[in-house]
């Protein structure tokens, strides 16, 4: 299995996040990625590879160009405003407030127009390791477009809370949504998203809500208790053309393998139904249940059962880095669902 990965992820690390009151160093820090990185290359998984550089355009089929103007250029902004450190948003509309359908023009407005939360500052290169982390899925989309029975995109930082114009939950840029894309431009008919991170992925949801050509399916903490809350219920099965292939499974705090795998081969027999031509992986381990900012409890023997299972779908697949924030055993959790794909003959 070929792995893509840039040490340009390095350019983005928020220093500290809001959690439960208190000012923290960030769960979300580039030690991640070279955890992963090490365990593929201990176990011998296959090449690691360096993306190319992508023009801007797969990533404006996604997300709209004005965001993307943003994000280039906020931080430059931030500093010409006389403000030091790193960008953050510090207020966001009520649902009380009427809706608007443009970005407002001062800085703070639109920082709160095209973000949701405090999870993740904007740093001075935030931007470059964000767009190198999509173009990390780009290759690992074009490598299974090629031929591939498989791929492994080992993009930092994360990507399913980005939706079309806002960032949060450490995401800037949607690269599972971005490979999506991709795969369809290149004539995939139907591609299914399988979305296995503890946390809902409200902004792959929303990026596909509308659409019945991407079936989105994901397995999470239940929207009531955990982040990114408000998004992630049962009833929420998409709008328009796109209604029946949204599959939101809540799940409660506590839940272990029995209760998760069981949602999980719901989720598989839908995709298997849907007859996708590819399919993406928004693969978070933070299901683990020594994860710090997670709930569930799998262990790690049952990230290599999550692997065999989806390699018996038998899709050309892209893997592509989310979640896990559980430092000890990060790369061991990862690494066992891509063996474990490998194993089942995938």
């Amino acid at each position: 299995m070929k792995t893509f990965y840039t040490a340009d992820h390095h350019l983005h690390h928020s220093g500290m996040e809001l959690s439960f009151g208190k000012i923290v160093e960030t769960f979300e820090k580039p030690e991640r990625a070279e955890i992963i990185l090490a365990r593929v290359k201990e176990v011998g998984l296959g090449p690691i590879l360096t993306p190319q550089d992508y023009e801007l355009a797969p990533i404006k089929r996604v997300h709209t160009p004005d965001y993307v103007d943003f994000l280039k250029g906020v931080y430059e902004e931030w500093q010409a405003a006389g403000r030091d450190g790193e960008v953050w948003p510090y207020s966001w509309r009520h649902r009380s407030m009427p809706p608007i359908d443009k970005a407002p023009s001062g800085l703070d407005a639109r920082l709160s127009y095209y973000s949701f939360d405090m999870a993740g500052s904007i740093t001075a290169t935030t931007w470059q390791a964000a767009k190198r982390a999509a173009d990390t899925a780009l290759a690992g989309a074009d490598a299974v477009l090629g031929g591939e029975r498989t791929a492994f995109s080992l993009c930092r930082p994360p990507g399913h809370h980005a939706g079309r114009d806002f960032f949060g939950g450490y995401c800037y840029l949607n690269n599972a949504a971005i490979a999506v894309q991709r795969f369809r431009d290149a004539g995939r008919s139907r591609v299914a998203v399988l979305d296995v991170d503890y946390h809902h992925g409200n902004g792959t949801q929303e990026i596909f809500y509308d659409r019945a050509d991407v079936l989105v399916a994901s397995m999470h903490g239940d929207p009531d208790f955990e982040f990114p809350f408000h998004l992630g219920y049962a009833r929420e099965r998409g709008e328009g053309a796109g209604e029946g292939f949204n599959l939101n499974y809540p799940l409660p705090s506590g839940t272990q393998w029995p209760e998760w795998s069981a949602a999980f081969e719901d989720a598989c027999r839908r995709i298997e139904a849907f007859d996708a031509q590819a399919l993406v992986v928004s693969l978070g381990v933070d299901t683990y249940k020594e994860d710090p900012i997670s709930q569930f409890k799998l262990d790690t023997p049952h990230f290599s059962e999550i692997g065999a299972r989806i390699a018996a779908l038998d899709l050309p697949t892209l893997f592509v880095m989310e979640g896990g924030y559980a430092i000890g055993a990060l790369g061991v959790n990862a690494v066992n669902v891509l063996t474990g794909f490998e194993q089942a003959g995938g």
